[in-house]
């Protein structure tokens, strides 16, 4: 059994209510995990400070005199980075435990922003830039996605999709959303230079609060059996996928779920404001509306799939819907012209849909309950390669098919999802935990007062 295996969780839905006279903290009212809840609120804050520079980074390495293809680079390498360390997030996490993996994040991302800072943005040197802020793409995935391997690792089964939904809700909140409106609030006020140091500040305030204010036990070992052979590990992280078949369909599910999102984010800019006629503002305010319904979204569907479950959940509000809605995205426009509330609503609906798929976070570690982080790996991998595969798709298709090509070529995709989340059956071993003894929000066994 998996070291997290023989450590009783400190919140658990065996527990049911707690012993009368004792009331459930607001935070497991919630469905947050309480030993974890300043976890959730570090990784708002880290994900604010890293989302930015989302916006304007690249515009601002073009304004420095840095050439619009090289800026095009940078960011390219920086996603290469992001999506090597999602896959390290898991399988460090099973051979460091997921507080040293985010510990290790955090110190990269300050690390390398100095650096960037102070040395690399002043020079503009053009293969300094490359190499540092490429270093710090290790950074984000390496302390967020650390943080979700330890939700899954420490919270129980039937209450894990809303879990993940809180943590999604975090993630999200963070970047984009509220990292542009601070980056919008800022840069009017100091410029874009500074407003990078004040991301530097928003990282470290998140990063101190989830490490140093939270004690759940589980995260502070590593989660591979019997604490695993390094080189092992690492390789298990990998032929995971080809050990548990069922791993690979979720990382493909993975790839699929927000490949769409990252494609439309080349396309559609284009799309809205030369073919349907809206302002760039317009567009900017449309992407907003998209965002903020998948962050609330993120919540309700975590919940959802707890009680739904997580593979009806994902098929019927994730595939279908968003297959439903990528076509929407491209057809209401093209009937309603420049009409915003249409348009609005269609973005709403497609932001929406891409919450979803959020139980898949909860359901992946439940294919493989004994290699928790390593199946995690597997997933994270798959979300850092749907930043390539859909702007790939777009680059490979747009000439071809155009838009409404690109919208049916996600819309398929989508579906073909639906199919392959009928073969994600839980192991049944995840389940067992259900039978632990029932604990209140202390982790004290109920009776034992």
């Amino acid at each position: 059994m998996s070291s997290s295996a023989h450590r009783r969780p400190p919140w658990t839905p065996a527990a049911g209510r707690p012993p009368a006279g004792r009331p459930r903290s607001v935070s497991a009212r919630l469905g947050i995990p309480p030993a974890l809840t300043w976890g959730f609120v570090g990784v708002l804050l880290f994900m604010t400070g890293d989302g930015v520079e989302t916006g304007f980074f690249s515009k601002y390495l073009a304004d420095q005199g840095l050439a619009k293809a090289d800026a095009a680079v940078v960011i390219a390498v920086y996603g290469i980075t992001v999506a090597v360390g999602a896959w390290l997030s898991g399988a460090l996490s099973d051979l460091w435990g997921p507080r040293r993996v985010m510990t290790a994040g955090l110190a990269l991302w300050l690390v390398f922003q100095v650096v960037l800072l102070t040395v690399a943005l002043p020079s503009m040197n053009y293969p300094l830039l490359l190499l540092v802020y490429g270093l710090r793409g290790f950074g984000y995935p390496l302390f967020a996605y650390g943080f979700l391997v330890w939700v899954t690792a420490a919270t129980p089964p039937q209450r894990l999709g809303t879990a993940v939904g809180w943590y999604w809700f975090a993630f999200t909140g963070g970047l984009p959303t509220l990292g542009s409106l601070v980056a919008s609030a800022t840069i009017p006020l100091v410029g874009s230079y500074r407003t990078l140091w004040l991301a530097l500040g928003l990282v470290a305030l998140g990063g101190l609060l989830a490490l140093l204010l939270v004690r759940e036990p589980t995260g502070r070992s590593g989660l591979a059996p019997h604490g695993g052979n390094p080189l092992t590990t690492l390789a298990g992280s990998v032929s995971i996928m080809r050990r548990r078949p069922r791993v690979a369909i979720g990382a493909a599910v993975r790839v699929v779920s927000t490949g769409s999102q990252f494609g439309f984010l080349v396309c559609l800019p284009f799309f809205f404001t030369e073919t349907v006629g809206f302002s760039t503002s317009a567009w900017l305010r449309l992407l907003s509306v998209m965002f903020a319904a998948n962050i609330f979204a993120n919540l309700f569907f975590g919940a959802v799939g707890d009680r739904l479950g997580w593979q009806r959940t994902m098929t019927w509000f994730g595939a279908v819907a968003c297959a439903v809605t990528c076509l929407a995205l491209y057809y209401v426009p093209v009937v309603a012209g420049p009409h915003f509330a249409a348009s609005a609503v269609a973005a709403a609906l497609y932001g929406i849909a891409l919450a979803g798929y959020v139980p898949i976070s909860a359901l992946i570690p439940a294919l493989a309950p004994r290699h928790k982080g390593q199946a995690m790996s597997a997933l994270n991998l798959g979300a850092g390669a749907s930043t390539f595969a859909g702007p790939a798709i777009v680059a490979v298709a747009l000439g071809p098919v155009g838009v409404q090509g690109i919208a049916w070529i996600f819309a398929l995709l989508h579906l073909t999802t639906a199919v392959a989340i009928r073969f994600l059956e839980p192991d049944p071993e995840f389940i067992a935990p259900a039978a632990a003894p029932a604990v209140d929000d202390r982790g004290v066994p109920a009776g034992r007062h």
